[in-house]
């Protein structure tokens, strides 16, 4: 069972081998057995030190030890050029993508939907979803352009990273940061979901403002796990993504080989049951910031480069108040993805492992169906069950992709037609 650490961005020092780290020195002349020290930088060196993230690790061989990359002829939904098409205001939303054929892993069986900004401003944030049936057994992959969320709809992932083994579930997530290499079995034999790429700001947990110092995501809720490391001297393929396309290259060894490391960057995961929902007591609806899991802010503060929020769970207890999502506009882009159950905003036509986007200042809320139950409603305390839906909120326009934009559900404006005029006295 893998041992894991609790708290984001907490100090760890791990090792997979007793003496495996060295003491008082980050690079010795002499590390333990032999082995190669390496630095993990996910901000810049002179970035302030409650900012900085970086970790040492102890490994078998340096990762610089690898023959040229050549482009990669595989995964070919995954990560297209952003269109140069003009972009429609349209909304938009999609059916979960079709099984893949057999034989096909998750990196082969990703598949971009949403993007924006080039991977080299350092700034934007990508939607992908991944559909996969094989285990990647002797290949790795690694992300030059941004850190990856993975967000399982259906079947647990088992991603085996350099740095120790997560293992999530539907209703889980797990972040793996920039340039962490890692490889990924499917325990149930197949498995389904979505990952967000956030070639920004690194993700972080929101401020809580007035709510206090308790509420949301808990810091020690999050799990980075120990040092663990393969010993395999067989060739492995190394697929990396950088600015925006695939490259490989096969070594003759696992590069999965750190022994031990130390730091505050590293993989981790979080159960998105133990978010801790914030809502009014009294009336009106409040802002969907509050259920904000993890942000990723911009320049303009305020306004986030990313955010992850989840709809989780919970009770809604306002007075005199429209209890579903309002209609609005916004400047924010919003795409959504269902992870189980129904959405309290759509009667029908979203289903678990769709999408659907809104981007900013499309106008958007409930359907009529909704809107009229909800309108029509005894309000009393009720509780909002057996669902979990999410948004990768960005104040960058998301531009579909030609996959994206060639199964777009055809009718999804038909979701607001039939509302009736308002009759004035």
């Amino acid at each position: 069972m893998t041992e894991y650490f609790p708290g984001f961005g907490n100090h760890v020092s791990t090792e997979a081998v007793p003496g495996a780290l060295p003491i008082g020195r980050n690079s010795p002349q002499k590390p333990p057995f032999g082995l190669y020290a390496e630095q993990l930088s996910g901000t810049a060196f002179t970035a302030p030190r409650a900012e900085n993230k970086r970790s040492w690790l102890y490994r078998l061989r340096p990762s610089a030890e690898h023959p040229p990359f050549t482009r990669y002829q595989g995964a070919t939904n995954f990560s297209p050029a952003t269109p140069e098409a003009p972009l429609p205001p349209n909304r938009l939303r999609w059916d979960p993508i079709a099984a893949p054929a057999p034989g096909t892993d998750l990196i082969d069986g990703m598949t971009t939907m949403l993007v924006n900004r080039d991977p080299a401003d350092l700034e934007g944030v990508v939607v992908h979803v991944y559909a996969a049936n094989t285990d990647m057994e002797t290949r790795v992959f690694f992300d030059a352009d941004g850190e990856l969320l993975f967000i399982p709809q259906a079947g647990r992932l088992a991603l085996l990273t350099e740095m120790g083994r997560i293992d999530i579930e539907p209703g889980q997530i797990a972040l793996i940061p920039r340039g962490v290499r890692f490889r990924a079995l499917l325990p149930d034999g197949e498995a389904r979901g979505y990952v967000a790429e956030n070639y920004g700001a690194l993700f972080r947990l929101p401020d809580l403002g007035p709510i206090g110092a308790n509420g949301l995501a808990n810091p020690r809720d999050f799990e980075t796990p120990a040092a663990w490391f393969e010993d395999r001297d067989e060739p492995f393929e190394v697929v990396q993504k950088h600015l925006g396309n695939l490259w490989t290259t096969t070594l003759a060894h696992s590069p999965l080989d750190v022994v031990a490391w130390h730091g505050n960057l590293a993989p981790c995961r979080y159960d998105l049951a133990r978010f801790n929902t914030m809502n009014t007591v009294s009336y009106d609806h409040p802002d969907p910031s509050i259920f904000t899991v993890l942000t990723s802010p911009s320049d303009v503060p305020g306004r986030a480069n990313a955010d992850f929020v989840i709809f989780p769970p919970r009770w809604m207890v306002a007075e005199d108040t429209f209890r579903p999502p309002w209609f609005h506009r916004n400047i924010m882009s919003e795409a959504m993805g269902l992870i189980h159950g129904a959405y309290d905003a759509k009667a029908d036509g979203f289903a678990p492992g769709g999408i659907s986007l809104h981007n900013l200042m499309a106008g958007h809320g409930p359907d009529v169906t909704s809107w009229e139950g909800a309108t029509n409603a005894t309000l009393k305390p009720h509780k909002i069950e057996s669902t979990m839906a999410f948004m990768v909120e960005t104040c960058w326009p998301y531009r579909p992709t030609k996959f994206a934009r060639d199964h777009a559900q055809p009718d999804y404006d038909a979701a607001w037609a039939g509302f009736p005029k308002a009759k004035l006295p």
